[in-house]
């Protein structure tokens, strides 16, 4: 069964890595400036305030659009449910506008931080499992997130209700181009995290961070724009939805405003020699899986 697909606003406020003190007012001040779709995560450690800042903003529950994610502790069937109710509660929400798989990778149950490896538990049982919250009505959207195209091929040749979006790295570093296209034509919206490329060192430091190459600045100088304003631009214009993070109230403004910025065919093909086929978010080692194959075309 294919989900009828949902208008998902184009950008949204990404919630990783904003600390706890900080993350209901910035939460709050995003809906207040326009945002309406807010990007959450149980291992984030920070959904109860995030649900705070959803409700102190005074938006309609029916004007936004929540995502949370099922962290990797829970894929067994029988522990889906719980981790999407510990969600809503704190979130303080009846319902998720989408949920997704966080990765495509089972731990033991136990504790968010416990990476013992579950060999037992399959994708498919696991989807099996989101689906039930559909028809519950618990969610009204699911979707998968981290996933290479062969775990991918393996939900959608399995699943009775199809994945509405799978959500993963993609910026100007990291383009993705191909398996964007794949992905939009299996019937799947995308979602970039990390569209502004963060840099995490763990994983690459050899290259200047996005927001800093200069070639970048001199661009968006000349045009009067932010270099975060012209990355997401650039994924917007290709039909990616965009959930850039910050803390700081005046770059979450900044970065809502790149859905006004026109950009030219000159202006995407400098954007798009950008690429640097860099990933900055891969824990293959730390969990001691891998996680993505050249091979996938990701």
């Amino acid at each position: 069964m294919v989900q009828p697909l949902s208008y998902i606003p184009p950008i949204g406020l990404g919630t990783w890595q904003i600390p706890k003190s900080k993350a209901a007012n910035v939460v709050k001040f995003a809906l207040e400036s326009g945002y309406r779709h807010i990007d959450a995560a149980l291992i984030y450690g920070n959904e109860k305030q995030v649900g705070e800042g959803i409700s102190s903003s005074k938006v309609p529950r029916s004007s936004l659009w929540v995502t949370g994610k099922l962290w990797n502790n829970a894929h067994r069937p029988s522990a889906v449910r719980p981790a999407l109710e510990q969600t809503l509660h704190d979130l303080n929400l009846e319902y998720l506008d989408l949920y997704l798989i966080h990765w495509p990778v089972a731990f033991e149950p136990g504790s968010l931080y416990n990476t013992v490896l579950d060999h037992e538990t399959d994708l498919r049982e696991t989807w099996s499992a989101m689906e039930d919250l559909v028809r519950e009505g618990l969610v009204r959207q699911i979707g998968i997130s981290n996933f290479n195209k062969a775990q991918t091929k393996q939900i959608l040749r399995h699943a009775t209700i199809t994945p509405t979006v799978h959500e993963f790295e993609c910026h100007l570093y990291l383009q993705q181009s191909e398996f964007v296209k794949w992905t939009l034509n299996h019937g799947m919206r995308v979602i970039a995290y990390s569209p502004l490329g963060n840099m995490n060192p763990i994983y690459n430091s050899s290259l200047t961070p996005l927001l800093k190459d200069p070639s970048l600045l001199s661009f968006a100088d000349r045009k009067g724009l932010t270099v975060a304003q012209l990355a997401l631009a650039w994924n917007m214009h290709r039909g990616v939805i965009v959930i850039p993070k910050s803390e700081h109230t005046e770059r979450v403004a900044e970065n809502f405003h790149a859905q006004s910025v026109s950009l030219t065919a000159e202006d995407i093909e400098f954007l798009n020699s950008l690429d640097r086929k860099s990933r900055f978010n891969n824990p293959s080692k730390e969990w001691d899986v891998q996680l993505y194959s050249e091979m996938d075309g990701v």
